[in-house]
């Protein structure tokens, strides 16, 4: 049984940031909530989405899995106002999610769940540096760094005074330096890896400008992009491993 009543834009930051990585996914309904991880098909990212039940103007669910096309639920969302009313329910027997927006409604048919890629299992590990800071700094080096290359380096100068957020061109370079008065909090320890700016374009796309992402990092260390979205939005979390350079 799922039965949920939420606002189109609260559900459109979720489809968004999964869809970011993949096109399909599981989508597990539990009483708390639902939540989604997934990986792109190179196993390169992942992506982790959560919305709590409160985050629902309306929600009750047994525990169940589904498989979803997330392309056609952002089709979806997409055609309601932000502060519109989204109302879910999971028809079990025709196995279709029966979505009402407005007048609109629509039966989304359900992928089975075998037979979409297997959710990956979460690395356990102790990233030596961490920082965070707002949206919109992110983007300004993401968008930085695209400038002149395609790819991007975090790290943290031996002083453990800033993060930087580096690029190397063939001829021309750029550094984007954040010391503690420009981040919301640091905990600064060795860092220094390089990561596809395609990927992080992504990624970027569904973080907002005013929201605080924590970023941990380390040296040619899977980097991890973890940020709420405001106004009771999904918590979301990316991670993206690093080009290896060294021999």
């Amino acid at each position: 049984m799922f039965e949920a009543t939420i606002r189109a834009d609260r559900l459109a930051d979720a489809v968004a940031a999964a869809g970011a990585l993949v096109d399909e996914c599981r989508l597990r309904i539990g009483d708390d909530g639902l939540s989604i991880r997934a990986a792109d098909p190179a196993v390169v990212a992942m992506v982790e989405v959560a919305l709590d039940a409160d985050d629902f103007e309306s929600y009750a669910a047994d525990d169940e899995v589904i498989g979803v096309d997330l392309t056609r639920l952002a089709d979806l969302a997409a055609v309601a106002d932000g502060d519109d009313l989204v109302r879910l329910r999971l028809d079990a027997e025709r196995r279709v999610l029966a979505v009402e927006v407005g007048t609109l409604s629509y039966s989304l048919a359900l992928i089975d769940p075998e037979t979409v890629r297997k959710e990956p299992d979460l690395p356990e590990l102790s990233p030596p540096a961490e920082a965070t800071l707002s949206g919109a700094q992110l983007d300004r080096g993401i968008a930085a760094a695209d400038m002149v290359a395609d790819h991007l380096r975090l790290r943290v100068p031996e002083a453990r005074d800033s993060l930087r957020i580096e690029a190397e061109g063939d001829t021309d370079d750029v550094t984007v330096e954040l010391g503690p008065d420009d981040l919301i909090d640091c905990s600064l320890g060795e860092a220094d890896s390089l990561y596809s700016l395609d990927y992080l374009k992504e990624m970027n796309r569904a973080i907002p400008g005013d929201a605080s992402v924590t970023v941990e990092m380390g040296t040619e260390f899977l980097v991890r992009l973890a940020f709420e979205v405001p106004d009771a939005g999904p918590r979301i979390s990316y991670r993206l491993a690093p080009r290896i350079t060294s021999a």
